[in-house]
């Protein structure tokens, strides 16, 4: 579907060597492979207020290696078009003004030709930047945020385009399914326990991270509970048969408030037949439910009104760190630590889906902003969201990290969210 190996180290600070212009290659390629079966049509159209036009997010990775990296530092650099300053920033009041985000989609002009013009212009400029291993070392560490931010960006593409592409009528695929991938199976029904205590949770800081993964921090955690793998499609169709929907005992009083103003009678993008029966649309089209397949496209307030039902809760994210931290149990862990919860059997931690977590996303004890444009990255977004770990379908390698804090609003449906129990 997408290669993403050539660049699976990219969560280790890239050296600006000739292994910085390789990295830079392959992020760079992977996303003009995300954009290639598709119509310069496909890549106008903004489906709703929270996407954006695959020919904006093609921009948008360009404009922030012109606009971190190469103006301020390159020599001689020759900007490519003044105008893109303001109609491919996305939220950097720092560096000027942006166009209106709902319109994004309304920009027919640049084409989609232009745009990948733009992206040659800039790649030349880049690769000339990166030979100069003097000046690219003063700047490593805004190369390195700019492939992984870009990286992001290929996330969203997919999660994005698949939103534009459920509400056509003809159903269109975005590719044909592998005929090698096979069904899910259910690999277990347990749980892990863990004794908790004083841990240490983020980020240790020998690789590249995200601002809001560090400081790391002590939080004590009581014993805990996880799920060994995340609940299933079959799982939820259960509490769906029981009402899930229609009993306000089970939601907290905003989700109970979504589920009536937007009619909310499954996860995003199922459908049912005339029959009763559910299928799911995809980015291979619209399939039948595979029933062991972990469920997806569930908003937090979906997540918690499930956990509530089956008698369980969301864990916070620090117990989902601390979880995915342990050593996986073998007959040899068993033996160093009989009876301890050292050991887990946690399985689909990573590539299935981000995990909700019931921790409200703030900045950890001692996080303070970068000065500048750079600042902006994260933290100003830590308010009424909740935070979201592991990885999904549609995650480039290198970015299944323990640490990586993913973020939403707790309404929002289209990414690949889903969930995991604790007790």
């Amino acid at each position: 579907m997408r290669d993403t190996s050539t660049s699976s180290d990219l969560g280790t600070p890239v050296a600006p060597t000739s292994h910085a212009a390789e990295a830079f290659s392959a992020v760079r390629r992977n996303s003009v492979q995300i954009a290639s079966p598709l119509s310069a049509e496909d890549c106008q159209v903004q489906s709703m207020l929270d996407a954006s036009p695959i020919k904006w997010h093609l921009a948008h990775t360009t404009w922030f290696y012109e606009t971190f990296i190469l103006e301020p530092h390159a020599r001689h650099y020759a900007c490519f078009d003044s105008s893109f300053k303001v109609l491919f920033n996305s939220y950097y009041n720092t560096v000027g003004d942006k166009h209106p985000r709902p319109d994004r989609g309304l920009l027919s002009r640049p084409s989609l030709d232009r745009v990948l013009e733009y992206r040659a212009h800039v790649d030349a400029a880049m690769h000339e930047f990166l030979a100069d291993e003097v000046r690219a070392a003063s700047v490593f560490q805004v190369i390195t945020l700019g492939l992984n931010h870009e990286q992001q960006h290929q996330e969203l593409m997919l999660t994005d385009l698949k939103h534009l592409l459920s509400v056509n009528p003809l159903s269109p695929r975005y590719e044909e399914r592998d005929s090698a991938v096979t069904t899910h199976t259910v690999v277990s029904r347990g749980r892990s326990a863990f004794a908790g205590g004083l841990i240490e949770v983020g980020h240790r800081g020998e690789s590249f991270c995200f601002d809001n993964e560090t400081p790391r921090h002590q939080v004590f955690l009581r014993p805990y509970q996880l799920a060994d793998q995340l609940v299933t499609n079959g799982d939820y169709l259960a509490f769906m048969g029981d009402g899930g929907y229609t009993r306000h005992e089970l939601w907290l009083s905003e989700g109970w408030d979504r589920v009536n103003a937007q009619r909310w009678q499954a996860p995003n993008y199922w459908r049912e037949d005339t029959h009763g029966g559910w299928s799911e649309f995809t980015l291979h089209g619209a399939e039948a439910i595979d029933l062991n397949a972990p469920v997806c496209h569930v908003s937090f307030f979906e997540a918690d009104a499930y956990a509530r039902w089956i008698g369980a809760r969301l864990p916070s994210e620090a117990e989902w760190e601390h979880a995915a931290a342990q050593p996986a149990a073998t007959p040899l862990t068993a033996a160093l630590h009989p009876g301890a919860a050292t050991a887990s059997r946690l399985t689909q931690l990573y590539g299935s889906a981000w995990q909700w977590t019931s921790s409200a996303y703030l900045g950890y004890p001692g996080f303070t902003t970068a000065e500048g444009a750079v600042g902006e990255y994260n933290g100003k977004f830590m308010c009424n969201q909740f935070v979201l770990r592991g990885s999904s379908v549609a995650t480039p390698a290198g970015h299944e990290r323990v640490t990586y804090r993913n973020f939403f609003p707790p309404d929002k449906r289209w990414q690949f969210t889903g969930i995991r129990l604790a007790y």
